[in-house]
């Protein structure tokens, strides 16, 4: 791939340094930084778009550098003086998705993104890295930050009517979960907090959010718009909604997101949140998750709830889907050769990275499709959209169907970790 880096600046990166003490860098706000990736198949650019203060920052306050290691992409947040890594985080995008289609070989696409930090008291350089088709980050755009540049926006959040569903504690020491409304008018407003309401007993009786549930606060921000529903392009709807929500995603008529993450940002900017889910006013069925991005969920479909904690497992842990005979857009979403980040799936070129002390003396490798390891613990072919090459650690998992109410043990310990990470 070809990529353009911005300016480069010196920031001595090391993910495995000391966890810094928060209150000598940050303070408790939260700084935004928007930006457009733009580009095709072969290219990305990002073209800065402006920078936001915003009044909460939820995040953990004493474990500021990701551990995980996961995403398509990583930002890293540095003492611009003495490049000391002060925060990271892994992410994926919408577009990172959309390289990968037919359509990103034809033409080029921007999509709009969002980096979220601590608000810091000093200088820091912000770096953004790309994952390259070696599985190995490369730098991609570098520069620095002057937390007193008056160009730092600091107008105050709008208000919204929210309702709190689950309060346990203060941001820093809980995930702390959003649901917002898209394509519910304001005489819909009851009815979008009892579906919120109802899809959060919906997450919390699934495993392991049900054992967690103490350590989660979910809020249900109300965004009203004027129109009742979502775009469903393929057959000629369209609503005017406070988010722009959409089906047929990449022409996949399923595949329900809204690349309108500038309005998303914009309604959350006055709340302590972690994790988002854009509630969708519809009985169609759909979804999506990016990690470390957003969730999309329908509302009122009868596989909603199975929807939600499927698309949260992509975006809240990072894992990856375990199907590979349903249609999808992408095309070589997975190189063989390497061994994907995601915990879930594996290409067996690292296989003692993934899951191998999990599975018991006498399990065969790969493991075969047959009634006798129905609820074992293996590496059975077929995952990541793929039937061949790629190797998951169950017959079936939340992140493989609707037949299941279960995720397997290894997408469990992934949720289980994450959830430990944002709670401390």
């Amino acid at each position: 791939m070809l990529f353009m880096a911005g300016v480069t600046l010196l920031c001595k990166i090391n993910i495995t340094v000391a966890q810094v003490r928060y209150g000598d860098h940050f303070t408790d706000e939260k700084l935004r930084f928007d930006f457009l990736f733009a580009g095709n198949k072969d290219q990305v650019h990002v073209y800065p778009v402006g920078m936001k203060r915003e009044p909460f920052w939820a995040g953990p306050g004493k474990l500021l550098t990701d551990p995980s290691g996961y995403g398509n992409f990583r930002y890293l947040v540095c003492n611009a003086e003495s490049g000391e890594l002060l925060f990271s985080r892994g992410f994926s995008s919408l577009f990172q998705e959309w390289q990968t289609t037919a359509e990103a070989g034809r033409m080029e696409r921007a999509f709009y993104q969002a980096l979220f930090f601590p608000f810091p008291k000093k200088e820091v350089t912000l770096k953004i890295e790309f994952r390259d088709k070696k599985g190995v980050f490369q730098s991609l755009y570098e520069t620095k930050i002057d937390p007193a540049d008056y160009f730092i926006g600091r107008d105050a959040p709008r208000s919204f009517a929210s309702l709190q569903i689950e309060k346990n504690g203060r941001p820093e020491r809980n995930v702390d979960l959003v649901f917002l409304s898209d394509g519910y008018t304001n005489e819909e407003r009851d009815r979008f907090y009892g579906d919120a309401g109802r899809l959060t007993e919906a997450l919390f009786s699934a495993e392991p959010f049900s054992g967690n549930r103490k350590h989660f606060n979910v809020t249900a921000q109300f965004i009203p718009s004027e129109e009742s529903g979502v775009d469903i392009p393929g057959e000629s709807i369209y609503k005017n909604t406070a988010l722009n929500s959409t089906f047929y995603t990449f022409d996949l008529d399923r595949y329900l997101t809204t690349s309108d993450m500038k309005s998303v940002y914009d309604a959350v900017a006055g709340v302590p949140w972690d994790f988002l889910v854009v509630l969708v006013n519809t009985e169609r069925y759909g979804g999506g998750g990016v990690f470390q991005q957003l969730t999309v969920c329908s509302s009122s479909h009868e596989l909603s709830p199975k929807v939600l904690v499927h698309e949260l497992g992509h975006s809240f842990a990072g894992l990856a889907d375990e199907y590979y005979s349903s249609a999808v857009a992408y095309e070589e979403f997975y190189p063989l050769a390497v061994e994907p980040w995601e915990p879930n799936i594996t290409t067996m070129v690292n296989f003692e990275s993934k899951w191998k002390q999990l599975l018991s003396p006498g399990i065969p490798v790969p493991t075969p499709r047959t009634p006798e390891y129905r609820l074992t613990t293996g590496v059975f072919e077929g995952g990541g959209y793929m039937a061949k090459g790629i190797f998951s650690p169950a017959q079936d998992c939340r992140m493989k169907s609707n037949v299941t109410d279960r995720f397997c043990p290894v997408c469990s310990a992934a949720i289980q970790k994450s959830i430990d990470w944002y709670s401390e």
